[in-house]
């Protein structure tokens, strides 16, 4: 064997010099880059999907027409525009360090007040989140103020379609009672902007028994439900003296107090065994609770309907059907009740997780005596979002009758909002229903591409909801057919044939079904791989060659990745490469692929179509001591260049944002932080992608772009369009500026400089 060459320590030293000088040359480069940023104005729109999230609640103002609310677990608040019939968000301002903020717990309006708007604001409760914090508007939520609370609230946690827990006293605006899920019911007395413990309340809210046992997470509290001011007790200008609130227990749940809160009692002759979920109050003071045996929304096998009458002290058990109409023979409880404002014996009710044949809403115009179903014979209108068609209305959760119009009711599912237009007809013509979901869009996207050519401007991947061929971005289009996935959350186009795609998912059910598709058309028709490897779980990453004959596809948790020239027939597994690896191809050379290890920052490269890797580069230099800690990367983005062979881009976390073109991965000067990175159509003249970062610059969170290969960067989002927390950032490959992005509960969003 000969000998082995000695090492180019010259080589090693000028490396050493570059690394160190750049240690402090960064930070003049990066203020370099700032000090030539101009702004850049963005027109922001929702790709329209229509819908597709948990809505939990909906409440119509009592005396302003056309004015209503609504809230979800993940997305955010919305305001009905009546004569627009269409929704707006009103929470897009909460940044990254708020996102916990767009889950909303419940609503409250001010009867007193049409300006005046509540939100309780706060997503989850476990260790890692905040705590929640009240919102609190004086100009229909186009505007909020923030008052911050001692213990979270769970907007998308068990029990979030109950309420509302948040309300407002209807004979003084300055008061407000807010029922928690662990720490009891709390007052304010300042109009929301300071809050304390009702010390009167019974401890019953705290207990064990008013929380529920959950396979991921053990027991979770779910507290007081609901709060009722019963506002023909007092007189205006002073607090109402009788307050009724629910507890999710299957004990004594009603509680009711006739001293403005300072002491409470139970409500004498209630029922037991099952827990509240709504409370509606009727124009002559009787009350109207659904039940269940679960606070929902993953199951509830039982449940009720009850009246009860305070001034005579009677209960009445008024269930509009009976458990036998289940035909899965589980069971099923009841989401919701509501009163017609304008006539006290008019009442809508309800079903939940009735899957057999489906859920179902009762009508009553006696006071819960007789009831009609609404949704068996009904008519449908889908033509504001074809997808609808496939979707079956479940989870109730909330109803709403139009204080202005008895026809026009609204009711809340899983994926959206339907409205009535003839609910008096009921009975003696088929109800109609329209899906009034316009402008709330609240779904989770998974998965992003922007194709280089075809009709379709956009695939994406959503969660619940597999995906959409965008050929129009500002109407809701037809779910991507073929096999459905319940959740698509990976895709991958071919950097020279970009009419081939490939997705991967997940399923709950047919899990005999093959969980990666492939299209050859751009999106329009998708056919299942012949079979997965032997390893893995589906979903996960893929990765599709430049000419798109192969696949490479990481499961997970899969041991490793695997590759396909055949469509699934063969798989082989991938040599040289850790399962951690996020793994891009060139979008020109169809025998190079990029692997980059988020935890260790080494950049792998192939160069025969991904059978093989081999390490390029090791490490990001000393940068990587700013991605030690909390924030060091778990994630990266990899981008091959849409542009230039050989080169590709890595959205690193804390690391930055690093380019590799064949001589070392190198750090772009002035990015902070990376959290998604995309590319789109060069500017003019330029012959390097348009870079988009969303990430830290300046100390600033936001969203970036550089058109001239990350020398100069624009914030390009603004303090009203913040979304929360933003990923999976894409470029428009045939629209200069053109910048797509998923966000994490108000659908997918897309910009254009203005």
């Amino acid at each position: 064997m000969g000998r082995a060459p000695l090492p180019d320590t010259r080589g090693a030293s000028r490396a050493g010099a570059r690394r160190w000088r750049a240690i402090w040359l960064w930070p003049l480069l990066a203020a370099c880059a700032l000090a030539l940023a101009e702004p850049a104005p963005y027109q922001w729109r929702n790709v329209a999907i229509g819908g597709g999230g948990f809505v939990t609640g909906i409440v119509f103002h009592p005396h302003q027409p056309g004015l209503a609310y609504a809230r979800t677990d993940v997305g955010g608040a919305y305001r009905w525009e009546g004569a627009a019939r269409r929704w707006v968000p009103l929470n897009d301002g909460l940044g990254r360090d708020d996102v916990n903020l767009l889950g909303i717990e419940s609503l409250a309006v001010d009867p007193a007040d049409p300006d005046r708007l509540y939100l309780a604001a706060g997503t989850y409760l476990n260790a890692r989140t905040g705590n929640g914090a009240i919102l609190r508007s004086h100009d229909r939520g186009r505007s909020f103020a923030r008052s911050d609370l001692p213990f979270k609230l769970g907007g998308n946690e068990m029990g979030r379609g109950n309420g509302e827990r948040l309300a407002v006293d209807p004979n003084d605006g300055r008061v407000l009672l807010f029922g928690s899920r662990g720490a009891g019911l709390w007052r304010s007395g300042d109009a929301g902007a300071t809050w304390s413990p009702v010390a009167g309340f019974p401890a019953v809210a705290t207990a064990s028994e008013a929380g529920v046992q959950t396979e991921w997470a053990g027991h979770l509290p779910v507290g007081i439900v609901s709060v009722v001011f019963d506002a023909g007790s007092g007189r205006r200008g002073r607090p109402t003296p009788t307050i009724y609130a629910g507890v999710s227990t299957g004990g004594t749940s009603l509680y009711v107090s006739h001293d403005a809160g300072t002491h409470w009692a139970p409500v004498a002759g209630q029922p037991r065994g099952l827990r509240p979920t709504r409370i509606a109050r009727a124009g002559d003071g009787v009350l109207y609770l659904s039940y269940g045996d679960a606070p929902g929304p993953n199951r509830m096998n039982d449940g009720a309907v009850w009246r009860y009458a305070p001034a005579t002290g009677e209960w009445h058990d008024i269930t509009p059907a009976p458990q036998s109409s289940d035909t899965e023979r589980d069971g099923f409880g009841w989401g919701a009740v509501a009163v017609d404002p304008a006539d006290p014996k008019g009442l809508l009710a309800s079903t939940f997780c009735r899957y057999g044949p489906h859920d179902e809403i009762f009508r009553s115009v006696d006071g819960g005596a007789h009831w009609t179903p609404l949704l068996t014979g009904a008519q449908f209108d889908h033509d504001s979002a074809e997808w609808t068609r496939d979707a079956t209305p479940h989870w109730i959760a909330a109803l709403a009758i139009d204080p202005f119009d008895a026809d026009h009711a609204m009711f809340v599912t899983g994926y959206g909002v339907w409205a009535s237009r003839n609910l008096r007809q009921a009975g003696t013509a088929p109800v109609r229903w329209s899906f009034d979901d316009a402008g709330l869009e609240e779904t989770v996207p998974l998965a992003l591409v922007s194709p280089a050519t075809g009709a379709a401007a956009l695939v994406s991947g959503v969660g619940d909801l597999d995906g959409f061929r965008h050929d129009d971005l500002d109407r809701p289009q037809r779910q991507l057919d073929g096999p459905r996935l319940t959740n698509t959350e990976a895709l991958a186009d071919a950097g020279q044939a970009p009419e081939r795609l490939v997705r991967a998912g997940r399923l709950r059910r047919h899990e005999g079904q093959v969980r990666l598709l492939y299209s050859r058309d751009g999106g329009a028709h998708w056919r299942a791989f012949a079979q997965e490897p032997p390893d893995g779980q589906g979903a996960g990453r893929v990765a599709l060659a430049a000419d798109g004959g192969r696949v490479l596809w990481t499961p997970e948790q899969a041991a490793q990745a695997w590759f396909s020239d055949d469509l699934g027939t063969r798989w082989q597994p991938v040599q040289g490469l850790p399962a951690s690896a996020i793994v891009a191809a060139d979008r020109f050379d169809p025998r190079r692929f990029y692997a980059y290890e988020p935890g260790v920052g080494t950049l792998r490269l192939s160069d025969d179509g991904g059978a093989t890797f081999r390490p390029a580069v090791a490490g990001a230099g000393p940068a990587d001591a700013q991605g030690a800690g909390p924030d060091r990367p778990r994630h990266a983005d990899v981008q091959a260049s849409t542009t230039q062979r050989g080169t590709v881009y890595v959205g690193a976390g804390a690391r930055g944002l690093l380019r590799f073109s064949g001589r070392g991965l190198e750090r772009l000067p002035g990015v902070e932080q990376a959290y998604s990175l995309g590319l789109g159509k060069p500017a003019p003249g330029a012959a390097a992608p348009t870079l988009f970062v969303y990430g830290r610059i300046g100390g600033i969170d936001g969203l970036f772009r550089s058109g001239d290969d990350g020398v100069h960067w624009r914030r390009i989002d603004d303090d009203a369009h913040r979304y929360g927390r933003i990923s999976r950032v894409t470029g428009d490959p045939r629209r200069y500026g053109r910048v797509y992005f998923a966000t994490e509960g108000r659908g997918i969003v897309y910009g254009d400089p203005r």
